[in-house]
């Protein structure tokens, strides 16, 4: 995630504030509207330039793509699409169907996704999901790894008519049809094109709600699209989607009823959360892993000795006191780099780790000891300091690896003000050593826990960590039409991953979410995201 700046969206803000009975200091949502707790997002309400999760919960209620994950079981599943088909999968036709349109009355075409999937892969227009197009024909001509862009447009993208457009890859992957629910992938209207700094101010797509005004650091409200065509029609008249800097915060208004939903129970708050809110607490697995990456732009962080030591620290770290004593065993310790939601046909492999994963304070040493000690003679974990109680299971990290080493200064915390800032610093490869790399998964599929993060260059492969046996199972993986093989393919990868400890695998996450009693149907999707169109309040 590369900096931006933020989008300024405050037209009518305060009014849209008191009609939902939120104001900048809290307050449940009145009427039909329900509150609910969030971050500002890094960066514009780009499709193409959102890829952490507050952005993609504005995404997901404003846009609906070609397909759509089922809210239950995570599946894609066609929502524009009438069909898309294909011999060999490499060659493949869409057809859309008849009858959606943007929230301003234009109709939702072939042109309105192909459009959109050219600007999203334009270097020119620097996109940080424009990896996602990257296996369209012609994207090495749009978004060269050196140098100018050659063509404007991804010569795999044609237009037959206005419900039908086909894609050819520039190879075979088998997987494709499945990443098309991801917001990367989403319909622009013209207006984004026409006059885009207007439609940054206020965006608007062809989802169940539309953005009726933002204050950044106060609120974003969203009200119903009455006239929405698609099947998921919103059960509630809007979301008021309140900015907090400490989740704690957060979880207390729930409790004062000054607002509705919290989407992250902060860690302390799990011993009493059940009683707190008389059961109306949610705990359920997630596609998301917990891991911390390192700095291999660093030269002491890419050497054969660091991957010893790299090795030795995750062997320091007492996954299962953590997990258990800390987060309530809403987290499961990891045992591979993907996440137990996929089950073992989808790629997940209890125990491909191995003994690297196990805490073994001894074993930690020796290899800490034989790879040259901690660059720097410290630790520095960094992490965001105004989300997700990351300050304690950090200052726990540390601890089992300083308890682990004999030694009490071996590892601090190294918090950042906010998650913004947080990436930005990532984004300019400014880390002083390891740092949290939380992942929520676009689409599932395990080539989604593996390539963004470990292929070189990825977009999301932050550390820079770059091997080619890797890069060429993934390649492979990705060219195979049987599932089974190609599955098998990217757990060699993750192989290799994991011989190398690219990154230290911590825990599985589960979703929590807690609610008042105004509201009921609540529920989180298998990325932990509530499935806020189907709340119900009152």
């Amino acid at each position: 995630m590369r900096a931006a700046p933020h989008a300024r969206w405050a037209a009518a803000a305060a009014l849209a504030l008191a009609a939902t009975g939120c104001g900048s200091g809290g307050g449940a949502a009145g009427g039909a509207v329900l509150s609910s707790s969030w971050g500002d997002p890094q960066n514009p309400m780009e499709p193409a330039n959102t890829n952490e999760v507050q952005g993609g919960k504005v995404l997901d209620m404003v846009f609906r793509g070609l397909k759509r994950y089922d809210p239950r079981t995570g599946r894609a599943k066609d929502m524009v699409a009438q069909s898309i088909d294909t011999t060999d999968s490499q060659h493949y036709t869409v057809r859309l169907k008849d009858g959606w349109t943007f929230s301003d009355g234009e109709k939702v075409t072939a042109r309105s996704f192909v459009d959109a999937w050219n600007y999203g892969a334009s270097l020119r227009n620097n996109q940080k999901n424009a990896y996602f197009f990257g296996y369209i024909a012609g994207y090495d001509k749009v978004h060269p790894d050196s140098g100018r862009q050659s063509a404007g447009t991804l010569s795999g993208l044609k237009v037959v008519d206005d419900r039908t457009f086909t894609i050819t890859l520039n190879q075979k992957f088998s997987g494709f049809p499945d990443t098309l629910g991801y917001a990367a992938f989403a319909p622009l209207p013209r207006a984004f094109f026409t006059d885009h700094a207007r439609w940054l101010d206020k965006p608007f797509g062809n989802g169940p709600y539309t953005i009726a005004s933002y204050t950044k650091g106060s609120a974003m409200y969203l009200r119903k699209w009455a006239a929405y065509p698609g099947p998921d029609k919103a059960q509630n008249d809007g979301v008021t989607l309140q900015v907090y800097t400490d989740s704690n915060t957060a979880y207390t208004d729930v409790l004062a009823g000054n607002l509705d939903l919290v989407d992250d129970v902060p860690a302390n708050q799990l011993k009493n959360v059940r009683t707190d809110l008389d059961g109306r607490y949610l705990n359920t697995p997630a596609g998301i892993i917990q891991t911390l990456a390192f700095p291999y732009y660093d030269s002491e962080w890419n050497t054969g000795g660091a991957r010893k030591v790299r090795t030795g620290l995750s062997m320091a770290i007492n996954r299962r006191q953590i997990t258990h004593t800390l987060f309530r065993d809403t987290r499961t310790p990891a045992t591979d780099w993907t996440s137990p939601v996929l089950g073992a046909a989808g790629g997940y492999r209890a125990g491909l780790c191995g003994h690297a994963c196990d805490y073994d304070p001894k074993q930690a040493r020796k290899l800490i000891q034989e790879g040259g000690g901690i660059p720097g003679g410290r630790l520095r974990i960094t992490y965001n300091a105004d989300t997700g109680s990351h300050k304690e299971w950090v200052d726990a990290v540390c601890n089992s690896i300083n308890n682990a080493l004999g030694n009490d200064q071996a590892c601090v915390g190294n918090p950042i003000g906010t998650f913004a800032d947080f990436r930005n610093q990532i984004g300019r490869h400014r880390m002083p050593g390891p740092f949290r790399a939380g992942w929520q998964m676009d689409y599932p599929l395990i080539q989604n826990f593996l390539q963004p993060l470990y292929y070189t260059g990825a977009s999301s492969n932050d550390g820079k960590w770059s091997n080619k046996q890797f890069d060429r199972l993934v390649d492979q993986a990705n060219a195979a039409t049987d599932p089974r093989t190609a599955v098998r393919l990217f757990q060699q990868a993750e192989g290799v991953v994991r011989d190398n400890m690219a990154a230290i695998p911590l825990w599985y996450q589960n979703g929590s979410a807690g609610y008042t009693d105004r509201l009921s149907h609540v529920a989180l999707n298998p990325f932990s995201v509530p499935v806020y169109d189907r709340i119900k309040v009152g």
